[in-house]
């Protein structure tokens, strides 16, 4: 009886622990975002660019402090992302305050100068507190960085300024973007509710992966 007893606890013990195991591997198995919380699948996707790569979008503005603080983990992931994936930037365009950082942003692509000015124009507008806010202000930012300002002040205002932030302002609103920083991966997935910067590469890295597996072939 004694033997019986000790086998069925056996038994009990193996089934049990056959349980936790099939628990654990489904545990292990689990994505480690969750559909609707940390990210949302965009209901019409849409890219900036034609371009065949992953693409990795930050949209943000220079009179956002959280992007501002953002900035040096952008360029981060910026430079950590595989071969095959692209990072650009989106200026947001949410209020009258904000457009000439749209224009600014547009301008400085035109020009060539974004890549050594981007962060330095969050740096002296909220680090060391220069008055950077109307778009004259942004253009004696740029000529201190070696930028002719009347040349600047033609590019933030001209025709093509204006269609591109219009293209913008469509493909934000489109994509459902109400706040900055947001990451939008290859226009199919924004990040939504992000509790660190830290988090929000980490998502980025997860969607980016999974896009690469998609194009791959072997998505599923």
């Amino acid at each position: 009886m004694i033997k019986r007893v000790a086998l069925l606890f056996l038994l009990a013990g193996t089934v049990l622990a056959t349980a936790c195991s099939a628990r654990d591997d489904a545990s292990a198995k689990a994505p480690p975002f969750t559909e609707g919380q940390e990210y949302v699948t965009i209901a019409h996707p849409q890219r900036l660019s034609p371009s065949g790569k992953v693409e990795v979008v930050e949209v943000f503005s220079y009179g956002c402090p959280h992007c501002a603080h953002f900035a040096p983990y952008a360029e981060k992931l910026r430079k950590s992302l595989p071969k095959g994936v692209q990072f650009k930037l989106l200026p947001a365009d949410f209020s009258p305050a904000w457009e000439p950082y749209a224009r600014a942003y547009y301008a400085a692509q035109e020009l060539g100068v974004v890549k050594r000015t981007h962060q330095k124009l969050f740096q002296e507008k909220f680090d060391q507190h220069f008055p950077i806010n109307t778009l004259d202000e942004l253009g004696d930012f740029y000529a201190r960085e070696g930028v002719d300002k009347r040349t600047f002040m033609r590019d933030a205002t001209s025709h093509a300024t204006d269609l591109a932030m219009a293209r913008g302002n469509q493909l934000i609103n489109d994509w459902g973007v109400d706040g900055t920083p947001t990451i939008v991966v290859d226009g199919k997935y924004r990040s939504n509710k992000i509790k660190s910067y830290d988090q929000l590469l980490a998502l980025t890295h997860w969607l980016v992966q999974r896009e690469l597996k998609a194009k791959s072939g072997d998505g599923k």
